[in-house]
């Protein structure tokens, strides 16, 4: 494991060995202790919904974003591909217009 993975570990280790000492040792009764760690868990099972819902909604945002990206690339590579097909069209008008007069200049001399 790497340095990190081990320091979080150890942390994390810490933190649940530390809270299970300091509610054997809490000072108030056990029901009020439950109340109150009921509690703070509902605010974070709330708080932590919210966040979800957050997420989620940016999701959908940066997907239609993504979407609408991926619309605007095929529209300019259409584009694109026209005007390179009209550029070989004008090119190719252009040599036969300078074949043609350069056959047309033979011919009458």
């Amino acid at each position: 494991m790497s340095k990190s993975k081990d320091f979080t570990l150890g942390l994390i280790s810490g933190a649940v060995v530390g809270s299970a000492i300091a509610l054997l040792y809490a000072p108030d009764k056990g029901s009020n202790t439950r109340d109150v760690l009921s509690y703070r868990l509902s605010n974070y099972m709330d708080e932590l919904s919210h966040l979800i819902d957050k997420l989620s909604d940016e999701k959908e945002a940066i997907s239609e974003a993504k979407k609408q990206g991926n619309l605007v690339v095929e529209d300019a590579r259409d584009r694109a591909e026209n005007l390179i097909n009209e550029a070989e069209d004008l090119l190719n008008n252009i040599e036969d217009t300078k074949t043609d007069g350069a056959d047309d200049t033979e011919g009458t001399a």
